[in-house]
């Protein structure tokens, strides 16, 4: 057989596999729920650079800092 024929056998041979076998969804592996307690920021540090300075302090998920005065209205935060 030449290298074409292995590759088109090989290629019949994946699609008798595929097409013999009715689609079934794969059952999930059970996850257990996490036990953990919910994570608190510490007051002091929120808190203090937020108040300190009369700007924000919302932190964002990378740890930067919201540069928009306290209580502001806008939705979106400036982080520098």
């Amino acid at each position: 057989m030449s290298k074409m024929d292995n590759l088109r056998a090989m290629r019949e041979a994946r699609y008798a596999r595929a097409t013999a076998k009715p689609a079934t969804a794969r059952p999930k592996p059970l996850v257990a729920p996490r036990d953990e307690a919910p994570v608190v920021a510490p007051a002091a540090d929120a808190g203090d650079a937020g108040d300190a300075d009369g700007l924000c302090g919302h932190r964002s998920m990378n740890g930067r800092t919201c540069t928009r005065e306290a209580g502001h209205a806008a939705k979106s935060h400036r982080y520098s």
